[in-house]
């Protein structure tokens, strides 16, 4: 796609430049907010505090005191302390973190299974959370979450950063102000990460781990370290692969452009190749798919890897080429060539006057080329107002107001990225009413909306 690439730096100062260089307002600095919220430092619980979650409790370090460190592994607990300033209390059971009257907020990062049930008992304990995405397991947990979120009135932020990103603002700010003229079709696009791997051999549990806690509302299986950590994401048990992983990232900002935060497609059709074919002791998600959505505006949504664009994640063997019989099965006769052969993640937006591209090297595409000489009017519709997506979540803490990446909203993004899982699973369309959340007319799909939790592990909390 040709056009000239817009990309906002990230920090504060120079994005304000950047946008006004191209003649677009900046209206959110900390100034026009007020610095009051800053003075207040609440305390902080960090719950699940390895990869990413140890990387969030550094950045929400700038806004509050980090009291307690919590992880099924006390490997990770012990080196969080250490790098957060040796102050904080160690943990190897969330409730007891969650047992503290002191701690205000908890930041959830712990593997995909455990995101739900956490951030109940948070809720419920009266904590505020930030939470990292995928937000849920299955498509009940999101139902379940989002009335316990109602019912305890508590801030809850997901980490879907991106919607904290001018890029993407201005992506979805162009195309709901009809610059593109009618929306036809979205496609996203996500990295081919490999999920090749095993038989992978049972282990010895390390002595800093709980592992019958770490598995949680999983079922039970012999411990090896393939399960866990960074590798937790290409097991069904714990996750669901790329497709919920990055996908609850790119997915979120076709919703946000397509205006269809709060509602969901109308039918789901998707295929997946399995590198492990299966096998037992395997990783067991897809690494390669695609999915073709509609929904009841008229917009098809493609949902695809692109296999262009292998990146490594974990420990994993390596990519698996895909055959052409495999790419004419998986992608179908009637595809546009250029899906087939794609190199870039991100959301592609197509309408009747052209395409813009946005993913997090920048934003492209001729609406985006035009802004200087044509601005947005000060009426058009923009995007709320934030650059950093952990400051967004403490002002909302102190405020009361509804940070900018809700439990609804991203239940519905991710009740996308789940019907796109059990679609290939069964290797079968669904229809989905997005009024009442239920798979229509295929009672074993819609049993696979949710899962039965082992016990005694309860998504209760």
């Amino acid at each position: 796609m040709n056009g000239t690439r817009f990309r906002v730096p990230r920090r504060r100062f120079l994005a304000a430049s950047a946008a006004a260089a191209v003649g677009i307002p900046y209206w959110h600095t900390a100034a026009a907010r007020g610095a009051a919220w800053q003075e207040s430092r609440p305390k902080i619980g960090c719950i699940g505090v390895g990869g990413q979650g140890l990387a969030i409790a550094r950045s929400a370090a700038r806004f509050g005191e980090i009291v307690a460190v919590c992880d099924a592994d006390l490997r990770h607990a012990q080196a969080a302390r250490e790098a957060l300033g040796d102050q904080a209390a160690v943990y190897q059971d969330y409730r007891e973190l969650l047992a503290r009257d002191d701690v205000e907020v908890v930041l959830n990062g712990t593997p995909d299974h455990w995101h739900t049930p956490i951030n109940i008992a948070a809720c419920r304990a009266g904590k505020d959370i930030y939470t990292e995405k995928p937000l849920t397991l299955t498509i009940e947990e999101g139902k379940l979450l989002c009335d316990v979120v109602r019912q305890t009135g508590r801030i809850v932020q997901v980490g879907t950063q991106q919607r904290s990103d001018r890029a993407y603002q201005l992506a979805v700010e162009l195309v709901r102000n009809g610059r593109l003229g009618q929306l036809r079709q979205v496609w996203v696009a996500l990295p081919y990460f490999s999920a090749k791997g095993g038989p992978f051999e049972a282990e010895p549990v390390p002595a800093e781990l709980d592992w019958d806690l770490y598995q949680g509302q999983a079922p039970e299986h012999p411990y090896c370290r393939q399960r866990t950590h960074s590798d937790y994401r290409w097991w069904y048990e714990y996750a669901g692969g790329i497709i919920t992983d990055w996908g609850n990232h790119h997915y979120d900002i076709a919703h946000w452009g397509m205006d269809c935060e709060r509602t969901g497609p109308v039918s789901v059709e998707a295929r997946g190749l399995f590198p492990n074919g299966g096998r037992p002791q395997h990783y067991n998600t897809p690494d390669r798919f695609f999915a073709r959505m509609e929904y009841a505006n008229g917009v098809e949504l493609l949902y695809f890897a692109s296999l262009g664009e292998r990146l490594h994640y974990g420990a994993v063997d390596g990519h698996v080429d895909t055959t052409p019989a495999e790419a004419e099965w998986l992608f179908g006769a009637d595809t546009d060539e250029e899906i087939k052969t794609f190199s870039r993640n991100g959301v592609m937006f197509i309408g009747e006057r052209g395409r813009i591209f946005v993913n997090r090297g920048g934003v492209y595409g001729r609406p985006v080329e035009e802004l200087e000489e044509n601005p947005l009017p000060d009426d058009a519709w923009r995007a709320p107002a934030s650059l950093d997506h952990m400051a967004n979540f403490f002002e909302c803490v102190a405020t009361g107001e509804q940070p900018v990446s809700t439990v609804e909203v991203q239940h519905r993004t991710i009740t996308a990225c789940h019907l796109t899982n059990i679609s290939l699973q069964l290797e079968q369309e669904l229809t989905w009413d997005p009024e009442q959340e239920v798979i229509v007319g295929n009672s074993e799909a819609r049993a696979r909306q949710s899962r039965v939790p082992r016990t005694p592990y309860s998504l209760e909390g």
